[in-house]
């Protein structure tokens, strides 16, 4: 009997899958939401005419208000001939059922990679590229984790692109890799801080037809209180890991706070605390306080 849970989709079905194979049977796929209590004795305690092992692979029972508080009672009663596996993003861990399930059955966590396992997520891609046989090199990989971030989906399906352009350099992985809405976002920030207004306005055209412009103020926002972060904090400190952010990010943030000085950051936080409220009260349309306060830095 196992478990799998988290909210790393990616992780997660490849492991169903790798379970599938290892059976070498058909799996029996069930929405556990829609299931009925009675549907449960054939399904966990009765063999079939055709096969004897029977792999039962059940999802999302825990949003099913009638069988989840009692199902813990059932799990003694699972045949041995029968392998359950339960897909549970995210039960909830109070509940009798999980904790029944902690004592009996295999529980596996996929957890979604955050900024900070950036070297895990491109020792990751160069493993999947070389099972494909994507000819992808250090500066490559970096380029395209940089683009895309920690989405295991994005990242394969990068990597199909890439397979099928049969290119795989850093060219050719901006050329027709989308950047993430953060990468986006970072270099727009990263242009104004350097002064090419030309290059804050190109960029807010392009982005104005795709994005909403709170969304973006609010990724923004967070680029300047990174930049607050690295502004104040000690050379030791270990800014990446404990603000979540991505080493490449801090490292490019922390020659602009060495300029710009713990005053400097201060008046770039105040620049979007009063964007900030003139966004609130719609002081202005949002995309012209948003260019106004970019080109105010």
């Amino acid at each position: 009997m196992q478990l799998l849970t988290g909210d790393n989709s990616f992780e997660i079905e490849r492991e169903v899958a790798r379970i599938v194979d290892a059976f070498h049977t058909v799996a029996e796929r069930i929405d556990g939401s829609e299931l009925e209590l009675r549907q449960l004795p054939d399904l966990l305690m009765g063999a079939t005419l055709f096969a004897t092992k029977r792999l039962v692979i059940i999802k999302n029972l825990s949003e099913n208000k009638i069988i989840w508080p009692v199902f813990g009672d059932w799990l003694g009663r699972v045949s041995d001939d029968i392998q359950l596996v339960l897909v549970e993003p995210k039960p909830d861990k109070r509940t009798v059922a999980y904790k029944a399930l902690q004592k009996q059955a295999d529980v596996k966590e996929f957890k979604v990679w955050t900024e900070r396992d950036g070297s895990v997520a491109e020792s990751w891609v160069m493993a999947e590229a070389k099972k494909v046989g994507i000819a992808l090199d250090t500066k490559s990989t970096h380029a395209l984790v940089t683009r895309i971030g920690m989405d295991q989906w994005q990242l394969y399906h990068g990597l199909e692109k890439l397979l099928l352009a049969g290119d795989s350099s850093v060219t050719m992985i901006e050329a027709i890799i989308d950047a993430r809405p953060s990468e986006n976002v970072f270099n727009l920030f990263d242009a104004a801080l350097r002064g090419d207004r030309q290059k804050v306005s190109d960029m807010l055209k392009t982005l104005e037809l795709t994005e909403d412009p709170y969304r973006l103020f609010g990724l923004l926002s967070g680029q300047a209180f990174q930049l607050a972060a690295v502004a104040v904090a000690a050379p030791s400190d270990e800014i990446a890991k404990d603000f979540s952010v991505h080493p490449y990010a801090v490292s490019k943030l922390q020659a602009v706070a060495k300029k710009l000085g713990r005053a400097g950051a201060r008046e770039v936080i105040e620049a979007f605390a009063k964007a900030d409220d003139d966004m609130k009260i719609s002081r202005g349309e949002p995309w012209l306080v948003i260019e106004r306060t970019l080109l105010s830095l």
